[in-house]
This record gives C-alpha cells, structure tokens and sequence, in this order.
C-alpha cells in the first residue's frame, strides 16, 4: 500500500480473481474506504493495464466507495499465454469482460448502488452486457468514436501510420501489437486490433455490426444516468467523434462536460492524463456525480 493509500486508510485488495462465464480468469483489484456510500467499477482504455488507474481508485476509496479494477483478457495480468493467433475479439471485453466484472463487484458490495467510470473504449460496449441495468450512473471520461475522420486532420497521418504502418507490420511480424514503434500501450491480440481497425475506418464506427458480430446487444436498453467528460485538448474524443456515443446511448439520460486543461489548472489531459495525479479537481467532478446514485427501486 503506497502513501497515499494509507493516508486515506483503503484497504487495497490485490489480485481479485474475476472468473467469465467462457472461463477466462481476469485479475483485478479491490480498493475499500471507510464507510462506503457507493461501488464503482472502473473500465480502461485500449491497451491501459489497471494501474494505470490505481491513483485514482485510491482517491475514490478515500471519499467513501468501494472501487474495482481490472484487466481485460489479453491485457496485463490477464493475458494468458502467447497473444500470438489469439482469438480474444474486441466485443469480449464488453460482452464477457465486463459482465463478469460487475458481478463480482456487486458481491463484494452488497447493498451499496453500482457506478461505472468508463476510459475511452471502456464505455464503449455497455450495450453488450445482459446486466447492465444493475449500474445505476456511469461517468465517462474521454468517450468518442474511433473513426479517424472526427479527429483532427493533424492527426490523421499519425493514426494511419498505426493502423497500416506500425500496426501492420507488428501483425506480420509477430502475430500481435507489440509495445514498439510507438505504441505505448499493452501489447493487443490480433482479432482485437483488427477490429479496432477496421471500425476506425468507418464513419459510423460498429454502428453498422449491432445487426452482425455484435449480436445480442443491449443498447437500446441503457437507460441509466450517463455524464461524459471531454477534454479541449483530446485529439481522440473530440465532441464530433462524441456524437456517436450519444447516438449509441439514444435511450440513456445522457449530458456532456466540456473541460480545458486550464479550467482545472493544468496544462494537459489529453486523451488519458485526466487519470493522472495532479488531475484532483476532475475527480472531485466525476466523485460529486457518482455519489448522487441511489439503489434503483
């Protein structure tokens, strides 16, 4: 337990063993303050392991939740094996990943009301879990579709060099995404970044597989509270690319936030450093949201 942990006095519970129901074992980990008012599962990003978030986990523990965190299959200390001709698929994480999540988080807080934190991808798929209507209030944190053309054109040769440069040549050449050629995330199963890529080529992004690989889904049943964050300088989830979440969520109660970096004192967020430390004034947003929820009736 580091420093800040024992400040708030969490009681941090490693190495959850989160068993799917195809019998995948995903490691997570189990953050506990005093007096817990709400749970709040946390999902990642594209390639971000679960420590990335453990600074802010921490935090939520020390306000009064209890927090969980995980690695999707293939990720981190869930990968299990060579990701070398893989067959973990994208939609896993949501359909298998994240429904099994949920329900271990549910058994380890009994009675408290089941938030959600979701990163990037990680609020991407919550129409493929059968269960989730149990989580009563999400906030998203830099949300938006992955197809390139809402992005900036700056970008674009960046994101092409990632799908058909480096990209293209880490699958030649090892069967998988390496953490190489500038690519900083956790190495990707093959299926996972294919996916990836072929969606950010297409102005509707998987809009267009909810009648084919995505089925069954859930979409048009989300209908709990969803508040997105945004960020002036994120150049993935811009408020173009966010009009395919809101799209995707028709049926939920759905707002959006719209934060600079010098709205909360910094001088970046990004795309990912919202979870970084020195970025308290947004936890404080996202906690003030989160701990409004109450048991649905």
């Amino acid at each position: 337990m580091n420093a800040l942990a024992s400040d708030l006095a969490v009681i941090v519970k490693e190495n959850q063993r989160i068993e799917t129901s195809d019998g995948v074992t995903l490691a997570g980990d189990l953050f506990v303050g005093r007096d817990p008012r709400i749970a709040v599962m946390i999902s990642a990003g594209t390639g971000f392991p679960r420590s990335f978030y453990r600074s802010f986990a921490e935090w939520l523990a020390g306000q009064g939740a209890i927090v969980l965190t995980y690695d999707y299959r293939g990720i981190a200390d869930s990968r299990q094996g060579s990701l070398s001709g893989s067959e973990i698929e994208y939609w896993d994480w949501g359909r298998l990943d994240q429904t099994a999540v949920l329900d271990h988080l549910a058994e380890a807080a009994p009675g408290l009301p089941l938030t959600h934190v979701a990163h990037s991808v990680g609020g991407h798929f919550l129409g493929l879990m059968p269960n989730q209507d149990r989580i009563v209030r999400h906030a998203f944190v830099a949300i938006g579709s992955g197809y390139w053309g809402a992005h900036p054109p700056k970008r674009w040769p960046l994101e092409w060099y990632f799908w058909w440069g480096m990209g293209g040549y880490s699958l030649a050449r090892w069967g998988y995404i390496r953490s190489a050629g500038g690519w900083t995330g956790e190495p990707l199963p093959p299926r996972v970044f294919r996916t990836w890529r072929r969606w950010a080529h297409r102005k509707d992004y998987f809009l267009g597989d909810l009648d084919g690989d995505l089925r069954p889904h859930h979409y048009e049943e989300v209908t709990s509270s969803i508040r997105s964050w945004l960020f002036t300088d994120d150049g993935i989830a811009t408020p173009k690319a966010a009009e395919f979440i809101r799209k995707l969520y028709a049926n939920a109660d759905y707002s959006e936030v719209l934060r600079s970096p010098e709205d909360v004192g910094v001088k970046r967020i990004d795309h990912e450093a919202a979870f970084r430390i020195g970025r308290e004034a947004l936890w404080q947003e996202w906690w003030q949201w989160l701990s409004q929820a109450q048991e649905p009736a």
